[in-house]
Parts: structure tokens; C-alpha cells; sequence
């Protein structure tokens, strides 16, 4: 059967001819070496960060899993307090495939919602594959969640008020730290927010085999991604959902979800698959699937309509969760 790809939105498209340019048409591990070479030069200074001086910006090293390293966290806290109590608190897992980024990548969608929230930003820094495979970014982000929620009044934060947020990978991870914290009845998440999710590593949906070859981190990027971290187990049976959560069997008593992703890009079918899970096990989840949309699209082309409008849903349904 042929199978017909969805169109890429009209003002995006011209934005993804550009960027098709300066990105390799497979993310090889060769390719995910120069990457993180040049990470380093686009990596935002504090002085960035700061938002004109909104925000106090601090790098903390905080305790890791038991036996591994430290855990990084990037904390960015708004200067003027409002004399409003603890604020809500925003924990962010970065993309970058499970391969390249790091906990200044990315994290200025976040303090846009800060600003808009008056919340506190932690942005986790964790292990990459193929270095340091599953499960080693899982227990990276769930420990800097767990040390976030212990000591969130020493940042001015709400421990019951702490929503889980991640971009692609980091989206992966984060629905993977709400299934832990579910299933170790630890600290939880007052909500998620999925963005593009990397949920399932049999890379076989339909939306996987429709882009191939196209736009953004196609279905061969996305094998290079779940072989690094899970190696030769990859879309074999004994994939635990807490290394894809894709694979769970059971997503009830989760916090409530945020999911979003474009039409026009791998991740579509398995977002959809995740958040119909979540209804289907009684939960609550909002997914939004955006017309025309390749993966990552609201940060490379922010002036576009389609990611304007999908910037401003994310921070009502913020909104809507704190009660504001």
C-alpha cells in the first residue's frame, strides 16, 4: 500500500527548506559528535537566561542515583517576589533525541512560561546515549524531580505545584518520570506537558513509515536514538515502560497531560496512541495535533502562525491547571 504523507503547513515549509540545509538527513552517531562540539557555542549564558534580569540564574550539582554521579540542574527563580506565597514550580528535561543537548537548550519556552506564571525553572541536566544507555537518563531526571520536589520551599517553590514539562526525548522521559513516581509513590507531578513526544521505541506507526525520509528527525534518526539507548533490546518484547513509556500496559493515576505534536512528523501516531491510553484508563489528557506541523517546528520557525497558536494553548492550559 502506498503510503501518502500529510502536507507540511505552507509557511513551514518554506522555514524546513532552510533548516533542511543545515541539519544531516540521519542523525549517525558520527553526526551526533560534531553536534555536541558545536553545543558549546550555543550554549545561552546566564546573562541570556537571566531575561533582562527577571530571572537568577544558578547551576547546582544535586545528588544522583545511589552509586552514580551527580545530577546538574539549571535553576532560574524570578527576582522580585510578588509576596503571593511559593510559586509554581516548572521541571524541564531538554530534547535532543536521547543523544545531544543539555539543560540550556531549549529552556527558554520554559521561562517564557515563568514570566507568565510567576513560576520557578529547574532544567535537568542528564546522561546521553550511547554512552551512558537506559537507564541512566531515566534515573538522571527522576532523581533531579525528586531532589526539586524535597526542597522546592528553598526555592521559593510549592512542592504540591510542580508540573513536569519535556520536548522530544525529554518528553519520552518526562511521561517515564510520572509512570516512577506513580509506581514508587514518591513526590508527584501536579501536571505533564508532552511536547513531541519519543514515547515508543518499535519506530513502526504509521505517522514513522508515512515521514520517513522527511522533515525533522525522520523514522532512521529515530532508530539511531532508541538503538544508543537501549541497544540490541530496541523494539524487541522486553522493553520496560519505564525505558519507553509507550509500552505501558497501564496509565492510570497519572497527573493530568498537556500532549502536542504536528501531523507531519514521526511522532504523531504514538502521542495519539499515548494520550488515548490515558483516557481509556480514566484519566485526563488534552492533545493537540497540529496541521502541518514537522518536529520541532514552534522553535525553528517561533513566527510562524501555526507555532504562535500552539505556544499560546500550552500556557492556557497552564493556566487553566494553577487555577489562574
Amino acid at each position: 500500500m502506498s503510503l501518502f504523507p500529510p502536507p507540511f503547513d505552507a509557511e513551514l515549509a518554506a522555514t524546513l527548506a532552510v533548516v533542511s540545509e543545515r541539519l544531516p538527513p540521519v542523525f549517525t552517531l558520527d553526526v551526533v559528535a560534531a553536534m555536541r562540539q558545536g553545543e558549546a557555542a550555543a550554549r545561552p549564558s546566564d546573562e541570556q537566561l537571566s531575561c533582562g534580569g527577571f530571572f537568577h540564574v544558578e547551576d547546582r550539582t544535586v545528588p544522583g542515583p545511589a552509586g552514580d554521579p551527580d545530577v546538574s540542574l539549571l535553576i532560574c527563580r524570578p527576582v522580585v517576589s510578588k509576596g503571593g506565597g511559593p510559586r509554581p514550580v516548572l521541571y524541564y528535561a531538554h530534547g535532543g533525541g536521547m543523544l545531544i543537548g543539555n539543560n540550556r537548550i531549549g529552556v527558554d519556552l520554559v521561562l517564557d512560561w515563568a514570566r507568565a506564571l510567576d513560576a520557578v525553572v529547574v532544567s535537568v541536566e542528564y546522561r546521553r546515549a550511547p554512552e551512558h544507555p537506559y537507564p541512566a537518563p531515566v534515573d538522571d531526571v527522576y532523581a533531579g524531580f525528586v531532589w526539586t520536589a524535597e526542597h522546592a520551599a528553598e526555592l521559593g517553590g510549592d512542592p504540591e505545584r510542580i508540573i513536569v514539562a519535556g520536548t522530544s526525548a525529554g518528553g519520552g522521559l518526562t511521561a517515564v518520570l510520572t509512570l516512577l513516581a506513580r509506581d514508587s509513590k514518591g513526590p508527584q507531578p501536579l501536571g505533564q506537558v508532552l511536547m513531541a513526544p519519543m514515547l515508543d521505541d518499535r519506530n513502526d506507526t504509521l505517522s514513522a513509515r508515512q515521514m520517513e525520509g522527511r522533515g525533522v528527525w525522520d523514522r532512521a534518526s529515530n532508530e539511531v536514538g532508541w538503538t544508543a539507548l537501549l541497544g540490541e533490546r530496541r523494539g524487541g518484547p522486553d522493553v520496560p515502560a519505564h525505558a519507553a513509556p509507550a509500552r505501558a500496559q497501564d496509565l492510570s493515576g497519572l497527573p493530568p497531560a498537556f500532549i502536542d505534536v504536528g501531523s507531519a512528523e514521526t511522532f504523531r501516531d504514538e502521542a495519539i496512541a499515548y494520550a488515548s491510553g490515558i483516557w481509556r484508563c480514566g484519566g485526563v489528557a488534552e492533545l493537540h495535533v497540529w496541521p502541518g506541523g514537522f518536529h520541532g517546528y514552534d522553535a525553528l520557525a517561533p513566527h510562524a502562525a501555526l507555532s504562535q497558536a500552539t505556544v499560546a494553548d500550552r500556557l492556557q492550559w497552564l493556566r487553566r491547571l494553577l487555577g489562574e
